[in-house]
C-alpha cells in the first residue's frame, strides 16, 4: 500500500532540500525521455495532477505527466492575492467566444490555465463540491452508482485536509488538499444577519450539508494558506516529483494521438523544439479541460465524422458529441456598495450563497460571493468605483444555453472556434436578473446600512435596465465544462469507466466529462474527477 498523505507529507516538500531533490530528479528524467511510459496524462489541472499522483503511487509504475505550459513557482501563482495577473499573462491560453448577440455583440474573454496546476494554479481558490442532485445526476447518466453523491461524499472526505469547525459526516481531515474557512469581518457576519432577515439558511459549512439542501449561505471556502496558493497540482503531483518513475514535463504540447487500429497506442508531442512520438505501455489519460480534450480528440480523428472529413482528417472513431454541450457559469463583476469610512487590511472574500431564482427548482441555480474590494471589469468602469468598498457577485450556475467548440482546420496550430452561446437561453435570463435583485436585496437590508455609504453599482434600474446592464457586463466563471460528456447515448463521450468510446486505452479524466456543470465552482469536483479515474485505473490494471 501506498504511504498515507500524511507520512508523506512528512518528508517536508516545502523545504530547500526537497526542492533541489526534485530539481535534480526532474532535469534528469526530462534529459532522459524514454520512447515508452506505463501510464502517459496529458494536462497536469485539477484532475491530471490526481491522476498522475496517484498512479505514480506504485514504485513500479511508470508515469508520464505532459503540461504545456510552464512552471508554477512565480508570484502571481504561489502568492494567493495575486491571481487576477495570472488572466491574460503567458499562464492563460487566453481563448475567447465568439461575438455574441445575446451580449450585444461582446465576445468574452474564457481564461484557461497554461501552467503546471491548469486552472487550480490561476484561479480564485474556492472550494465547492457541488450539489448532491449533481453528483446523482452524473450516476444517472453513466449508469453506476459509483458516481453518485455518497459515493463524492466519501472521495472529499478522504481528501480533504479541513480547517474549520470538524464534522465526521461531511469534512476530512489528513487528506492533501488543505481547505480552510475565510475569516469573516464585521461586514461578512452583517451579511449573514442580512440573510437570516430574508429567511436564507445560514449553514456551518459551504461543503457540509448545505449541498443536499434547497439552498443557503455559510463562510467561503478557500485552497490558500498563509497568503500562498495550495494549488492541485502542489498538492498532490509535487510531493511525488523526486520519485524515479514519475516524469514532469512542462512546455511539452501534445498535438496527436497515435493509434493502431482502435487502440490509442502513444502521443505526439513538441518539447524542446522536437516532436517526439511517446509510446503508452498500458493507458493514455486525456486530462486538457474541457477546450483541449475535445481539441485533441478532434484533430487526431475522433468526432463528427462529417465535420472531420471536411477537413480532411482521417476518421478513427465517429463521436458527433465531442466539442458539443459546452457549458460554463456565468458571473456579473459586480454588484458594489461603498463603505462609509476609509478600510484597513487586505480586501477578502466572505459569505457565499446558493439560491433559487424559482422555488420550483430541484438545484440552486443562483451563485452569490461576498468579497471586500472595489475592483470591477472594464465594461463596468463608468460607474467610477470608489477605493474603499465591497461587493456582492451574482452568478447563474445552472444554465439552460449549450454551446460548442469546432476546429477552423486540420493542423495543431490552426485555431478552435468557440461559441458558448451565453445567454441565448431566455431563461437564463430571467434567472440572472433575479439574482441581481436578491443581491441588492441583501445589499440594500437593514442588516447592512452601517457598511453603506451608497449603493454604486448597479442603483436603481427597473427590469429593462437591468437586462441590459447584464448584457453589457456579464462574463464568465471560467468553469467550461461538458464537451466530452459521459452518458449512455449518441452523443456521448465516454462511458462510466472514462473510457472513449470506440477506442481502447484511452480515458478522459477532466472537467469535460460533466453531463451537465457542476452547482459552484468546479475544482473540487474536477479533483474528485482525478480520484475516481484513478480507483479505476489502479483497478483495471491491479495497482
Amino acid at each position: 500500500m501506498p504511504p498515507s498523505d500524511s507520512e508523506h507529507l512528512g518528508r517536508s516538500p516545502d523545504t530547500a532540500d526537497f526542492m533541489e531533490r526534485v530539481s535534480a530528479n526532474q532535469r534528469k528524467l526530462s534529459s532522459e525521455l524514454k520512447s515508452h511510459y506505463d501510464f502517459i496524462v496529458c494536462g497536469s489541472g485539477s484532475s491530471g495532477s490526481v491522476v498522475a499522483r496517484r498512479l505514480a503511487e506504485s514504485p513500479d509504475v511508470s508515469v508520464l505527466l505532459l503540461e504545456a505550459g510552464g512552471s508554477d513557482d512565480v508570484a502571481g501563482v504561489m502568492n494567493a492575492g495575486e491571481w487576477r495577473l495570472n488572466l491574460g499573462s503567458e499562464r492563460d491560453w487566453k481563448y475567447g467566444d465568439t461575438p455574441n448577440p445575446a451580449l450585444n455583440g461582446r465576445a468574452i474573454p474564457l481564461s484557461m490555465g497554461k501552467v503546471l496546476g491548469g486552472g487550480s494554479s490561476i484561479n480564485a481558490m474556492y472550494w465547492v463540491r457541488g450539489h448532491k442532485n449533481d453528483w446523482d445526476f452524473f450516476a444517472s447518466e453513466a449508469g453506476d452508482p459509483a458516481w453518485n453523491y455518497e459515493s463524492a461524499k466519501k472521495i472529499y472526505r478522504r481528501i480533504e485536509d479541513w480547517q474549520g469547525e470538524p464534522d465526521a459526516e461531511y469534512r476530512g481531515t489528513g487528506g492533501p488538499v488543505y481547505v480552510r474557512p475565510t475569516q469573516l469581518k464585521p461586514v461578512g457576519t452583517a451579511m449573514f444577519a442580512a440573510m437570516r432577515s430574508m429567511a436564507i439558511p445560514v449553514f456551518a459549512s459551504l461543503n457540509g450539508s448545505l449541498t443536499e439542501s434547497d439552498g443557503g449561505g455559510s463562510k467561503a471556502e478557500l485552497i490558500n494558506r498563509d497568503g500562498r496558493r495550495k494549488s492541485i497540482f502542489r498538492s498532490y503531483t509535487w510531493p511525488y516529483m523526486d520519485r524515479p518513475n514519475l516524469t514532469v514535463l512542462a512546455h511539452a504540447m501534445v498535438t496527436r494521438l497515435v493509434f493502431e487500429h482502435k487502440q490509442a497506442t502513444g502521443v505526439e508531442v513538441e518539447f524542446d523544439g522536437k516532436l517526439h512520438r511517446l509510446r503508452a505501455n498500458c493507458e493514455i489519460v486525456l486530462s486538457l479541460g474541457a477546450m483541449h480534450t475535445p481539441k485533441l480528440l478532434l484533430q487526431s480523428g475522433i468526432g463528427d465524422h462529417a465535420a472531420l472529413e471536411r477537413l480532411g482528417i482521417p476518421v478513427v472513431q465517429h463521436l458527433p458529441g465531442v466539442g458539443q454541450n459546452f457549458q460554463d457559469h456565468l458571473l456579473l463583476d459586480a454588484c458594489l456598495w461603498e463603505y462609509p469610512e476609509p478600510q484597513e487590511g487586505i480586501p477578502d472574500t466572505q459569505a457565499g450563497l446558493f439560491w433559487k431564482s424559482n422555488s420550483l427548482l430541484d438545484t440552486p441555480d443562483l451563485q452569490l460571493v461576498q468579497r471586500e474590494g472595489a475592483a470591477v471589469c472594464p465594461e463596468l468602469a463608468s460607474f467610477h468605483a470608489p477605493r474603499d468598498a465591497w461587493r456582492i457577485f451574482p452568478a447563474l450556475v445552472r444554465p439552460q444555453s449549450r454551446g460548442f467548440l469546432r476546429l477552423t482546420g486540420p493542423n495543431p496550430s490552426d485555431p478552435i472556434e468557440i461559441q458558448s452561446n451565453a445567454m441565448q437561453h431566455p431563461d437564463d435570463m430571467k434567472a440572472m436578473v433575479r439574482c441581481v435583485e436578491l443581491c441588492r436585496e441583501l445589499g440594500n437590508s437593514t442588516a447592512m446600512r452601517p457598511f453603506v455609504k451608497r449603493e454604486v453599482i448597479p442603483g436603481a434600474m427597473k427590469r429593462p435596465e437591468i437586462e441590459q446592464f447584464i448584457r453589457k457586463s456579464v462574463g464568465t466563471f471560467w468553469h467550461q465544462t461538458c464537451t466530452a460528456k459521459m452518458g449512455r447515448d449518441v452523443m456521448s463521450v465516454v462511458d462510466a469507466q472514462l473510457k472513449v468510446y470506440g477506442i481502447q486505452k484511452l480515458r478522459i479524466a477532466d472537467g469535460s466529462i460533466m453531463p451537465r456543470v457542476t452547482t459552484g465552482n468546479t475544482m473540487a469536483p474536477c479533483t474528485v474527477i482525478g480520484e475516481r479515474a484513478a480507483e479505476i485505473l489502479r483497478r483495471a490494471h491491479k495497482i
